[in-house]
């Protein structure tokens, strides 16, 4: 482990690997997104300005594949679970990135890059496609530990592949699919080459940090590093990969269908209760869900609420305070949220011990100290966001179970061929501003304005 020092004092530019917008989000999905938005509201609370770019993948295999299942343009596809990534962000008070860079507005960008690899002998072209030549980049695999002679891209046998261990930089173009004219042709964009070609020309050639989950060590991210460099550029100075959340030991992933959509679960639990989960175990461990782990985590940030809410009630409007020395050693040790929510609800005991006696100016101090520190871990139940949501809850509950019930009603319709009643449905609930968008996963509702 190494003492973070930005390249320049007082600024830390940090790239997060976004999401592939191919189908509805799910918990797994955006832990990623409370994880490192606690990294960035952390730096800054330290006093540091961040630039914090977070990208959406709007072209790719598995989205060009979902979009054509479901009879959908592309770009509607793309577009309309981009909408349901914000809105999973938002609902759970994630910050907005300082830019969201999509990979379809920067190609231009990704040409570039790929010239600047010819030029230097580290990419080919063969059959159309562009490749990256990894025999050429002597430090393949220091991020991952993969030995360049045991490398397998998952990317099938290729016919103007020199050598089955290189990625591909562009795709030539196959009918009806989108394509972008390049001087070796007409394609698009491999994967690898997207956060590249992003992250240049958001952060420059070098930048701090680079986020994302576990999973894209390999081969994402170790094709980054191998490209970027190879071209040139110094890219990421420090990587931090966020553990997946995993269901009887799997990974969380709509192939092995142990999927929780966001809806869901927010009709179970309070958003802010779910930051405050996701959120809770460190951010390169596993997390592996159950019900149980849910309604506990909900019950301790509830036991946090009410004591803010019990000491204003007996000793008046509790003002954000400052965190302890306690909090501020855990988020400086690799960002250990588990030991700051140990001295939290330490705090919250020697609270509670003072209000017990009668000593309400330290009871105030010590609930100051909980909103400081849960304000950094971006679910301090006083906060304005979390105080007017929570009224809701009980509602947006409600309106889950009535909506699903009718969404299942219409589903049946469908089935029996009877469009008109699944019209009449969808209408009613359209009516009573519930919007019903079809997805690859199902139908999926969203209150009106509030994306898919």
């Amino acid at each position: 482990m190494r003492d973070f020092q930005p390249l320049r004092p007082g600024h830390v530019s940090i790239y997060l690997c976004g999401a592939t917008v191919q189908g509805v989000p799910h918990i797994g999905h955006v832990r990623s997104g409370v994880a490192f938005d606690i990294l960035r509201r952390w730096l800054t609370a330290r006093g540091h300005d961040v630039a914090f770019i977070r990208n959406v993948t709007d072209i790719d295999d598995k989205i060009l594949t979902k979009a054509a299942a479901a009879g959908r343009p592309w770009w509607e596809w793309a577009a309309t679970h981009e909408r349901a990534f914000t809105a999973a962000y938002d609902a759970l008070g994630v910050a907005p990135p300082s830019a969201e860079p999509r990979a379809t507005g920067h190609i231009t960008e990704m040409v570039e890059l790929i010239e600047r690899l010819l030029a230097g002998g580290h990419a080919y072209t063969g059959s159309g496609d562009v490749y990256f030549d990894v025999a050429s980049y002597p430090d393949y695999g220091q991020l991952s530990g993969h030995r360049i002679d045991d490398v397998h891209q998952g990317e099938g046998v290729a016919t103007g592949k020199r050598d089955q261990r290189d990625f591909t930089l562009w795709k030539g173009a196959k009918p009806g699919e989108p394509s972008w004219p390049t001087p070796w042709g007409r394609g698009r964009p491999g994967w690898h080459l997207e956060c590249s070609a992003m992250a240049r020309a958001y952060l420059g050639p070098q930048f701090d940090i680079h986020c994302g989950g576990m999973d894209l060590i390999f081969p994402h991210h170790e094709n980054e590093i191998a490209q970027s460099r190879a071209a040139g550029d110094g890219f990421a100075r420090y990587w931090l990969h966020n553990g997946w959340v995993t269901m009887g030991g799997e990974k969380m992933s709509k192939s092995l269908g142990n999927v929780l959509a966001m809806p869901a679960v927010l009709s179970r639990v309070r958003a802010a209760e779910l930051r405050y989960y996701l959120g809770s175990a460190h951010y390169r461990s596993m997390l592996e869900f159950s019900e149980t782990a849910l309604t506990d985590a909900a019950k301790a940030y509830s036991g946090l609420e009410d004591f803010l809410h019990r000491v204003h009630r007996r000793a008046g409007a509790v003002a954000v305070g400052q965190w302890t020395p306690r909090f501020a050693a855990a988020l400086d040790d690799d960002l250990s949220v588990p030991a700051a929510l140990a001295e939290i609800h330490h705090v919250r005991a020697e609270g509670n011990r003072a209000l017990d006696a009668g000593e309400t100016d330290a009871a105030l101090a010590h609930a100051g100290a909980i909103r400081a520190m849960l304000g950094i871990l971006g679910c301090d139940p006083l906060d304005e966001r979390w105080e007017s949501r929570s009224e809701s809850a009980a509602a947006l509950a409600a309106v889950d179970v009535l909506a699903r019930a009718e969404l299942q009603r219409r589903e049946t319709a469908r089935a029996d061929r009877d469009w008109a009643l699944a019209d009449e449905i969808r209408d009613r609930l359209n009516a009573a501003g519930i919007d019903v968008t079809d997805t690859g996963d199902g139908p999926q509702w969203s209150l009106a304005g509030q994306g898919g």
